[in-house]
């Protein structure tokens, strides 16, 4: 945890002095050492595929003309998020918070509507493997709600990340410095996500020295 908060401050700083290399090289680093933490705190399997696609996502969208395998990591790790919290109960848990759906899809359809014109006639290619990734976006911060509020804002944090790069795409003005707000925002949701599913995962499913790396002090700090 140290390691990915140290590695995040020094990557932010980074972006904001716009120093190319090193914010490639430490953006690569990042997503192992948080996946680094949910090992050794024992969460599950679909949280590190997640945190695994999501490194393929931050390297491929490093690089020129790989922004579509880009998006395609990220939205491989959504469908990992999705799976999980479905599968622990998430949609019993938005029974209780119908207002989520309703707050997330319509969210989705205003950030579709405001950006749809502009993307035509900036990125027409990218018009529908947004709209789709967007769902899958969204799915994941609804879902989330539905099994905790961190992971709850995790996943809406994660939601404002992208669409301020959407926002880029389409050439609509946004806060600056943006590519600050679009890492801070990322890798909070990142790290609240993971806080998230491996507090709710850790009584079910770990045991014996699995849990012993997550202790009480970490999960009063993570708290």
């Amino acid at each position: 945890m140290i390691l990915y908060l140290a590695l995040g401050a020094v990557h932010l700083a980074l972006v904001a002095v716009d120093d190319g290399l090193a914010t490639s090289v430490t953006k690569a680093l990042l997503m192992p050492a948080l996946a680094l933490w949910v090992y050794r705190a024992g969460g599950p399997r679909l949280l590190l595929a997640a945190l695994a696609f999501s490194w393929v996502g931050d390297v491929a969208l490093e690089v020129d003309g790989l922004f579509v395998l880009g998006m395609a990591g990220f939205g491989a790790a959504h469908v990992c998020y999705v799976t999980w919290f479905v599968r622990q109960g998430a949609l019993r848990g938005l029974r209780r918070r119908w207002w989520v759906p309703i707050a997330g899809l319509a969210a989705w359809a205003a950030a579709i509507g405001v950006l749809w014109g502009p993307l035509g006639e900036e990125e027409p290619a990218l018009r529908i493997p947004i709209v789709v990734y967007s769902l899958l976006l969204t799915a994941t911060a609804v879902t989330a709600f539905g099994i905790s509020r961190a992971a709850g804002v995790g996943g809406a944090l994660f939601l404002l990340s992208d669409t301020l790069i959407a926002m880029g795409l389409a050439d609509v003005a946004r806060p600056e410095p943006a590519g600050v707000w679009i890492m801070l925002t990322y890798l909070a949701g990142q790290l609240l996500l993971a806080v998230g599913i491996v507090r709710h995962d850790r009584p079910k499913g770990v045991r014996g020295q699995d849990a012993a790396p997550f202790s009480v002090r970490e999960e009063r700090s993570v708290g």
